[in-house]
């Protein structure tokens, strides 16, 4: 595994975190994983815009942008990119009454595609459109969501499907969601405090390439539950077919089929040299 430390390559992925490290000890700091696809990062200027924002809330001091982009090339290629990848960076505060910051970089080789399997879970934690100081921040506090995603296994599922205590749906552990009511593709209003996932936004943007409506809103999970298709959307996954929530069960249907492919067409586009 490759893997440096703000800007120097560390031997057998090993990174010595020191105690005082308030990433370490409180998750205070933030993340981003960007996709490679052929050597190229798909959409790195959104993800560094994304992780500037989430520092900018939680009052960390970056690197400047163009260290910033030199790590992630740095790291990309110290990789052998055979099998599919990408960088992920965590920033995490030095100690408890500074602004400075240690950023780890290395890559992560993904799992291959297969059908998803969910169940619903309530996440107390999340904002639900209550305004606070880190709605929408892409944090290192992970613990409830990767509680929630152990839970869903636990039950026998692949994931959770993230709900308010009002029953709204929101997102999944790792992963924006989407479905298809009507021909209508329906997801989760940003307005909720979700994470917006820039391969939600750059499907969003692939379905009004291809003439597919789509509708953002606070939906109850009933809602989702009468769906025709279920789609989860992350970097990793990309567009992957929901085949169950719960009891009910999804075809990996036409609408998800053509936005799979108008996603990898627009990523082809951008990231064509």
């Amino acid at each position: 595994m490759f893997v440096m430390v703000d800007g120097e390559a560390v031997e057998n992925g090993e990174v010595a975190v020191p105690y005082a490290d308030q990433g370490l000890q409180r998750g205070d700091g933030c993340f981003e994983f960007v996709r490679l696809y052929d050597g190229v990062f798909f959409a790195l200027d959104e993800h560094l815009d994304r992780l500037v924002r989430s520092a900018d809330m939680l009052g960390l001091l970056l690197p400047d942008r163009d260290t910033l982009r030199a790590w992630f090339m740095a790291a990309a290629s110290g990789h052998d990119q055979a099998a599919p990848c990408g960088v992920r960076i965590l920033v995490s505060r030095r100690g408890p009454d500074t602004d400075l910051v240690r950023c780890v970089l290395g890559v992560d080789e993904l799992p291959g595609p297969r059908l998803w399997r969910m169940t619903a879970i309530a996440a107390p934690w999340q904002p639900a459109g209550a305004e606070w100081e880190l709605a929408g921040a892409k944090t290192l506090s992970y613990a409830p969501n990767m509680a929630a995603a152990r839970l869903a296994t636990k039950r026998g599922f692949d994931d959770a499907v993230l709900v308010s205590q009002a029953g709204i749906v929101l997102e999944a552990p790792r992963a924006a969601l989407a479905w298809v009511v009507g021909g209508v593709l329906e997801t989760p209003s940003l307005s909720l405090g979700i994470l917006d996932s820039i391969t939600r936004r750059h499907v969003l943007l692939a379905a009004a390439e291809i003439g597919v409506d789509v509708m953002e809103g606070e939906f109850h999970l009933d809602r989702m539950l009468a769906a025709s298709e279920i789609m989860g959307l992350s970097s990793a996954k990309e567009v992957a077919p929901v085949v169950q929530v719960d009891n009910s069960s999804y075809p990996a249907g036409p609408v998800t089929d053509q936005l799979a492919m108008a996603f990898a067409e627009r990523v082809r586009r951008l990231t064509r040299p």
